[in-house]
């Protein structure tokens, strides 16, 4: 089920100055009365969804998260900059929510999927609001049918997922939360395409031996929560050059769980260890400058796992805005 843009949602702080900054909640325009091309705006597009983290064991609460995401987003401050490559001043659209309606997981999905290609074929940056990490085989499906429909390279994309967990489980019985990226890999697999897949802030000890064994067996990237540290980025921008080589476009997908629990109690899976908030925006950041400078465009970001239900403060909420600020500012 589709919910359309909800403006009451969009409520927040308007400054008294002479030339006030805008914030998000003054700009936010309906993406269904959007022009035929938005020019590289970013277009949000929630994915309220429980069902792939009940199927995998983690907290309910997920669902919540698109509304408690975009309420945190609003009374943000507007300040974009040209990396996108469009004249933002008032470009910021919302394309309203897919709603998972009991198990009918797949069927949300495939509805997810279908806006997304929409949103891409108007030349917009979809970022998606979860809802469990299940949102990325949505999203992954939507680039792709994108990609294909305007006849654009889709054998060279990379993947990058900021997460604890590497999510390559075997969908035995249908998607989960922990199983997109082995559904994705399959799929490319299928068709002859390479899997490119990188995975930042794993914890060793959340992911099984098959699950490691799966990655070196497709030549996945992964690191460590242990070495990703503001000390780490050096190296780490060594890396992202290195992986992003020879690629079309970029998927980013970020879950919340990858950060510290003192900072985002309100994941389905919290985290003991976990990242610091100011080494995952500096990450973000540095990926955004490594693409631009080699050319691989940021064709789609989302964001998993946020679960209101346990947000002592919406601190998860509040973090994972600024976040998302920090891809397009």
């Amino acid at each position: 089920m589709w919910q359309e843009f909800q403006a009451e949602l969009w409520q927040g702080r308007i400054d008294s100055e002479d030339t006030p900054a805008p914030r998000w909640h003054q700009l936010v325009q309906d993406f269904e009365q959007a022009p035929a091309a938005v020019n590289g705006a970013p277009v949000l597009l929630g994915f309220a969804c429980d069902e792939g983290v009940r199927r995998n064991g983690g907290r309910h609460g997920a669902a919540a998260g698109p509304e408690a995401l975009r309420r945190a987003l609003a009374n943000l401050s507007w300040q974009p900059i040209s990396y996108l490559g469009a004249e933002l001043k008032d470009g910021l659209y919302d394309a309203g929510t897919v709603v998972c309606d009991g198990p009918d997981l797949e069927q949300a999905q495939l509805q997810y999927g279908h806006l997304i290609a929409n949103i891409l074929q108007a030349g917009g940056l979809p970022i998606g609001l979860g809802g469990g990490h299940e949102i990325a085989w949505g999203s992954y499906s939507g680039l792709e049918a994108a990609l294909r429909n305007q006849d654009r390279p889709v054998e060279q994309l990379a993947i990058i997922n900021l997460d604890a967990h590497l999510d390559l489980r075997k969908p035995y019985n249908g998607s989960t939360s922990g199983t997109p990226f082995r559904q994705i890999a399959e799929h490319r697999l299928a068709q002859g395409w390479p899997f490119h897949y990188a995975c930042f802030g794993v914890n060793p000890s959340a992911n099984t031996r098959a699950l490691f064994e799966f990655a070196a067996e497709h030549d996945v990237f992964w690191r460590a929560d242990v070495d990703c540290s503001e000390l780490d980025l050096d190296s780490i921008g060594l890396a992202l050059q290195d992986f992003l080589q020879g690629k079309d476009g970029v998927y980013l997908t970020i879950c919340l769980d990858v950060l510290s629990a003192a900072f985002a109690p309100g994941v389905s899976a919290p985290s003991a260890l976990g990242l610091s908030p100011g080494f995952v925006l500096r990450f973000i950041h540095l990926l955004r400058q490594t693409a631009e400078q080699m050319n691989v465009p940021l064709l789609l970001v989302d964001v998993a796992e946020m679960n209101p239900r346990f947000d002592i403060d919406g601190r998860t909420a509040k973090l994972a805005a600024r976040l998302i600020q920090g891809v397009i500012e």
